[in-house]
């Protein structure tokens, strides 16, 4: 059994939301390079420049990459012979949240009811998904999902039948949906199959995983 001060939990949350913020993670940075690089038309050349610049920028001088620092999403991968000591882990995954966007300098966006509208002024609280693994290790994925993208997202009910041309032309469609409102250059995420809340999630995290990683199925 191994045991963990959940004041770890918090501080390195915060450090990540701050992080994830500032810096584009390598993959996508050169995702970026790449199409640059492929470019054809001038005004799609001079938006991707812009678009590196501002990296830049973020990375040396240490602001936002987008005004929009989004809406904490944090994956927990926890080991089912964790104990954890200090407190709730929920209370130590919020803290580190509100910590980040404090000293961070990132815009507060959450509101603490959807329809009374008011702010929380500490971007809490996060969206927390929790996962039961073998051993002592715990995994810490924090995703600051822009409300851009994320007001774009779709769910398509497929009938068995529809196959794999039924998947091509749903994403195909939310794609072309949501045109500009999604801040492109966009990284779609895609779910298939389980429950209506199983594919979203699922989505959600394909969002995470490296631009080069690739399906066994083609």
């Amino acid at each position: 059994m191994r045991t963990i001060q959940l004041s770890e939990i918090t501080d390195n949350i915060k450090e990540m939301c701050i992080e994830a913020n500032h810096v584009l993670t390598p993959d996508m940075a050169k995702a970026l390079e790449t199409a640059a690089r492929r470019e054809k038309s001038p005004l799609g050349q001079k938006v991707l420049g812009q678009l590196q610049e501002n990296l830049q920028i973020a990375g040396q001088d240490r602001i936002p990459i987008c005004q929009d620092t989004g809406m904490a999403v944090v994956f927990l991968e926890i080991g089912q012979d964790v104990h954890f000591e200090g407190g709730i882990l929920e209370d130590a995954v919020n803290e580190g949240i509100r910590q980040g966007y404090a000293e961070g300098y990132l815009r507060k966006s959450v509101v603490g009811d959807p329809l009374l509208r008011e702010n929380t002024k500490d971007n809490t609280p996060g969206i927390i998904h929790y996962s039961i693994v073998p051993g002592e290790q715990i995994k810490i994925t924090v995703a600051p999902k822009g409300f851009g993208s994320e007001n774009m997202s779709r769910v398509f009910m497929l009938k068995p039948a529809d196959g794999m041309e039924g998947v091509k032309n749903a994403i195909l469609t939310a794609v072309r949906d949501a045109g500009p409102n999604a801040c492109p250059p966009m990284v779609v995420g895609v779910g298939i199959g389980g429950t209506f809340e199983k594919c979203a999630l699922m989505a959600k995290q394909a969002l995470t995983r490296p631009l080069d990683d690739s399906s066994k199925i083609p």
